[in-house]
């Protein structure tokens, strides 16, 4: 998304007087938001740094207080593993209720911020800093133009996105509590050219395990034999493919198997021995399942038993589903926000704002509220690449647009 240059002259007709007053600070502000942008990726805070997740928390803690937010850091417990969550909220009541979403946390582990043009590098300058970053400022926006402290606004930013602990009712406990005293949920994932995330695929796991009769190989396929571990388990992955491979939005991957005479599974390695002359007595595959409603997750995983359960001679087989992150799945509520936000990117002459398709998203925190309140994700940092990786960035360009969009989509929301 290229920067699209705003004249107030243009659009004063469309803008009220308040949001005029949100963009002009915004556009005053924009080399200090770079420079906050910097501060935060150069604290290091992969998800098992507590002291690194928490120095990030504390640095945000610090912006919301000056603009006059109740702030409070959440630990978890000792035993979680995890450094906790920040939440800052304002205590009015004008217009909806929102809950703003972001993380803290990041999957690596290091390189600090620099710029090159139009481009911004560093460990979690898109995935989510930079998304952060811009709540912030849309906040803080809000705050000078006189209209932040009406509000009712919840701003949580967890500490684990990228690897939450468990149980999940203990680290999404309060996230659930506070869209249960919200009316919509807006989060901060990065955007994808010009659209707005309105579902998100959810994300779980699978263990199928085999067991069958072991021998000469000699005597594989007759009735005293059977058909051996291996070519069992080959059978039903081929039938997962076969039967579920054209469901839209639903996809199953194998991304481990060990088979043979014996096995030795860990989570995501093991060890397994076996001779060719031998029939394959064991054999055990992890995988993932990635679904857009719980009605599709419920249906795949009841096709999946009834395809393990078709047993080769000489063979037994089970599988064993876990859950992870539930689905963001499209409801119209969501779809109303967007249009919510398309029009205020259309009176900021930023054009128009589609709905990404969800099958081009992964899964996300939002997705634990979104069976309570409608809720938007993907409105973020901009132009983000390598996320997850070295080299991680994003477009400095999409800075000040993406911030003005946010801010006016808050301030309608809560008129």
């Amino acid at each position: 998304m290229a920067m699209m240059v705003f004249s107030l002259a243009a659009y004063g007709q469309i803008l009220s007087s308040d949001e005029k007053k949100i963009i002009e600070y915004i556009d005053r502000h924009l080399t200090e938001q770079i420079g906050m942008i910097e501060t935060m990726v150069n604290i290091e805070s992969p998800t098992e740094d507590i002291p690194g997740v928490k120095a990030v928390g504390a640095s945000f803690r610090k912006e919301f207080e000056a603009i006059g937010m109740y702030v409070r850091w959440i630990d978890m417990p000792a035993e979680a593993k995890r450094a906790g969550h920040l939440i800052a909220e304002t205590k009015g009541a004008k217009g909806k209720r929102i809950l703003l979403l972001g993380h803290l946390d990041t999957v690596l582990r290091g390189e600090r911020f620099r710029r090159e043009g139009d481009r911004i590098f560093g460990t979690g300058v898109g995935d989510m800093k930079g998304g952060n970053v811009i709540a912030l400022y849309a906040l803080k926006a809000l705050h000078a133009a006189g209209v932040l402290k009406d509000t009712q606004i919840i701003v949580l930013f967890t500490g684990d996105e990228e690897d939450a602990c468990d149980p999940i009712a203990v680290c999404r406990g309060d996230m659930i509590a506070a869209a249960k005293r919200s009316d919509v949920a807006l989060s901060f994932e990065g955007t994808v050219r010009n659209t707005a995330t309105v579902g998100r695929r959810g994300s779980s796991s699978w263990t199928l395990e085999v067991e069958a009769k072991t021998g000469h190989s000699s005597q594989i396929f007759r009735e005293s034999m059977g058909d051996g571990a291996i070519y069992e388990a080959s059978r039903i992955l081929n039938e997962f493919r076969e039967t579920l491979s054209k469901e839209k939005y639903l996809t199953f991957n194998p991304g481990l198997i060990l088979g043979g005479t014996t096995i030795d599974p860990k989570d995501t390695s093991g060890s397994a021995s076996g001779k060719t002359n031998v029939v394959a007595a064991k054999v055990v595959v992890n995988g993932d399942l990635r679904f857009i409603s719980e009605v599709q997750k419920e249906a795949a995983r009841a096709k999946m038993r009834e395809i393990v359960a078709k047993s080769l001679p000489g063979t037994k087989a089970k599988i064993t589903f876990f859950d992870g992150i539930p689905a963001m799945t499209p409801v119209d509520g969501n779809y109303e926000l967007l249009k919510t936000l398309d029009q205020a990117s259309k009176d900021l002459g930023f054009g128009p704002v589609e709905a990404l398709d969800p099958g081009d998203r992964g899964a996300g925190d939002i997705a634990y509220v979104s069976d309570i309140i409608p809720g938007l994700d993907g409105i973020g940092i901009g132009g983000g690449q390598n996320s997850h990786a070295k080299g991680e960035s994003a477009s400095v360009e999409t800075l000040s647009t993406l911030t003005k969009r946010a801010a006016i989509l808050i301030y309608r929301l809560t008129r």
